[in-house]
């Protein structure tokens, strides 16, 4: 594959990346209430979805998913739910929505693995359950291929260039949701939840 094609996918794909969306969502959510480093396992869950979606269409079973309407059907309610069910508890949880008060290291270590855990499921299945996201590599990025070629390797090399802009794209928004005041975060946080309830309505729809 060469390099000037996937320059150009990162070009088409910029756009729908800048979209806010789940991951920007979860983002706004975590790093108000938890600092910058609550971005790291967002942008993990993320890119780990990103490559799932691309493995399943460089081997074909995503083409046979979107192919069937019933089990389409199936992965774009359960999303829709997933997103749905979010969106309403990072709503309810706006109005204790803080950051963490000092404690001691052990516990605090504790609480902190449990919640990156958290945002990194919360991340993968946003990103995994959103059949939006699978069409993109089976009618974006089959444009961009080189006929005559492996398919999967390039796929996984297209969803890597993906994967470090959004990367950066997150990484960008990061230090200004970090400067956020006590009375700012719990509109950031209903802000999330509406976009997670919008995105879920969206998904719904056929």
């Amino acid at each position: 594959m060469r390099l000037l094609s996937v320059l150009a996918y990162l070009v088409a794909i910029a756009p729908l990346i800048a979209t806010p969306g789940t991951s920007l969502a979860l983002l706004t959510h975590r790093v108000s209430t938890d600092g910058s480093r609550a971005a790291a396992p967002v942008i993990l869950g993320t890119v780990t979805g990103l490559y799932i979606h691309a493995t399943l269409a460089g081997l074909g079973l995503s083409t046979l998913v979107m192919r069937s309407s019933e089990a389409f059907t199936a992965i774009r309610l359960t999303g829709a739910l997933y997103l749905l069910g979010l969106g309403i508890w990072t709503w309810r949880s706006a109005g204790t929505s803080r950051r963490p008060r000092p404690t001691a290291d052990t516990t605090r270590a504790a609480r902190t693995a449990r919640t990156d855990r958290s945002t990194y499921r919360q991340a993968l299945l946003g990103n995994v359950l959103n059949p939006k996201a699978a069409s993109i590599f089976l009618t974006l990025t089959p444009q961009f291929l080189t006929p005559g070629h492996p398919v999967l390797p390039q796929i996984l090399l297209l969803a890597t260039a993906q994967a470090l802009l959004v990367t950066t794209w997150l990484l960008l928004w990061t230090p200004f949701l970090t400067r956020t005041t006590p009375t700012l975060r719990p509109f950031l946080t209903r802000l999330t939840a509406a976009t997670l309830i919008a995105t879920a309505l969206h998904t719904a729809t056929p």
